[in-house]
Parts: C-alpha cells; structure tokens; sequence
C-alpha cells in the first residue's frame, strides 16, 4: 500500500467515525422529539400502578436529562452493548442480525443490478447518433425522477398481481428477491449511466483513444478496454453514495413487497418508540454504508493505476 493510499484511507476512516457519530445523534435527537413518552412503548398494552411506572423510568435512566441519556448510550456502543428491545424483549443485537442477512442481500442485489444496466446502457449509447442518446437521456430522467416505491408498486402491479409471475407476498429465493431488487435498481441505473455516458464521451475524444483506433482497433474493443476505466471513477464514487441512499429506500421497499429484513424492524420500532432498536438499526446502517465507501477508495488505483504513488 502506498504512502497516498495510507493516508487516503486514514482520512476516510476519520471521516467516516464522524458520520457514524453524526447518524448516532441526529437519530438519538429526533426519536426524542417525537410525541409520545418512552415508558409507553416499554409498558404496551399492560395495565400498570404510577410506582410500577415511576420504577421502569428509573430502571431505564429515563428520569436524567437528555445528555445524560446520549452520553451512557455512546458509552454503551463504545463497548459493543446495543441495549434491549423495549417491544421484542430481547438484545438488539439479536434481533438485527436475525433480519440483517436479506436487507444486505437486497441491497448488493439491488446495485449490482444497476452497476450492470448503466454499463451496458452507456457502452451502447455514447458517442451514437443524436436520436439514440436523447432516447436515452429522457428514459434516464424518467427513472431518477420516479421514486423507488413507485417503481416497486408499479412493477408489484403488473407482474404479481397481473401477470401472476412472481409472488405478491414476501416469497423466498430469486423470484423474492428480483422484483424488490429491480425495483432499487432502475432509478440508480438511469442516473449512473448519466454519468458514465458523460465520461465515456469525452474518453472517446482522448488522443490515445483515436491513437488506439488508427492502430485498427475496433469500436467495441477501444470502448472495454480503453474508455470504460477512464469513465468508471466518478460512477464508482457516486455508486457508494447511492448505496447508502438505497439503504434508505430498502425501509420502505420491503414493505411494499412484504418482506423480511431490517425495514419491517425499523417501522415497527419507529412507530413503538423502540429506541434501542431504532439507534441499532441506524448504527448498523451507517457502518455498511462507511464500509463499503472505505471498500471503494481502495478500488480507485486499480482501476486508474495513474492514481498510485511511484514507489
């Protein structure tokens, strides 16, 4: 590993302890703004005396301020204690890693999907005739327009309730899986191939481009093994801020097509005032999201070796 990459790395992951911290407090800040009170959702539906009730607000530190309650929670994931569920009456850590397993499937699915549609939309529209990449570039506005549950209904509608295809409920293996993941993958592939298409365009006007060319090479040729690296950089940092977006979006596109994994937790936990599920599930969130940007930065010199430090 270089001396850039080392520091690039070590700057990223100082960056990224920020917005693990950040995500911990905005969400610890907004749950306790809502209305209702946190003994609530920690009692349910039992029946109890004012003592039972003023002995749970002690027991679960409810009566201290705020501050106090945010600093014993970072002190708690400081040592890999996410706390109990108020609603599921189990370690929060449990109930993720019971529904992480799909989420995560869900959402590699989901970008490798669109990885796959915006390269091959690029690849075959840059540089083309002027009807080709105005057809393009109006389906591309289209799909980054349409909300990603609007795409799930749409697609639910026709091909599970329609066309009887696929499964209209939940569903396990690849008929699950594909319409969800297809679902996350059309408006990320629309605005991805946008940006390849932009690169892949101004690549193909590079002199070692038409160098390559004079030398014989074909279109298809100069395109794979030539134009497409120089184009991959900025698609590949904007597929990692995509990924944390659609780590948003899998929340409610799992509702929609009735599956398991972590958005059925959160809703469930947002609605029952479920703190320690609700700040576990976004910790959780933040991380894959702050590793897989930290996975990416390692990928940008072997894709563009013109990035590495001479030894």
């Amino acid at each position: 590993m270089t001396a850039t990459t080392r520091r690039r790395l070590l700057t990223r992951l100082a960056t990224s302890l920020v917005v693990i911290w950040g995500a911990i407090t905005v969400s610890f800040c907004a749950l306790h703004l809502t209305p209702g009170d946190v003994e609530d959702a920690i009692v349910g539906t039992s029946i109890v005396t004012p003592q039972v009730r003023a002995q749970i607000v002690a027991e679960y530190g409810l009566d201290r301020p705020l501050v106090a309650q945010y600093g014993s929670y970072l002190g708690r994931v400081l040592r890999g204690d996410l706390g109990h569920s108020y609603q599921r009456h189990e370690p929060v850590v449990t109930a993720i890693a019971s529904q992480l397993g799909p989420s995560l499937l869900l959402a590699v699915t989901g970008m490798g999907l669109a990885l796959i549609l915006a390269t091959a939309t690029a690849l075959l529209t840059a540089g083309r005739s002027r009807w080709v990449r105005g057809l393009a570039s109006g389906a591309e506005l289209v799909g980054t327009s349409v909300p990603m549950f609007w795409v799930g209904i749409l697609l639910l509608t026709v091909f599970s309730f329609q066309l009887g295809w696929f499964p209209a409920v939940g569903g396990d293996g690849l008929t699950g899986l594909l319409l969800p993941a297809v679902s996350m993958a059309l408006p990320v592939a629309a605005l991805l191939s946008q940006v390849m298409r932009e690169g892949l365009e101004r690549v193909l006007h590079e002199p070692f481009v038409l160098t390559a060319r004079a030398r014989g090479m074909g279109d298809t040729a100069v395109r794979l093994r030539h134009a497409l690296r120089h184009a991959l950089l900025p698609v590949v940092t904007l597929a990692g801020w995509l990924f944390g977006l659609m780590l948003g979006a899998m929340v409610v596109i799992e509702k929609v097509f009735s599956r398991e994994g972590l958005g059925g937790l959160m809703l469930d936990a947002v609605a029952g005032k479920d703190l320690p599920v609700v700040m576990g599930v976004v910790l959780i969130s933040a991380f894959v999201y702050v590793v897989v940007n930290v996975a990416l930065d390692l990928l940008y010199p072997l894709i563009d070796p013109r990035l590495q430090e001479e030894r």
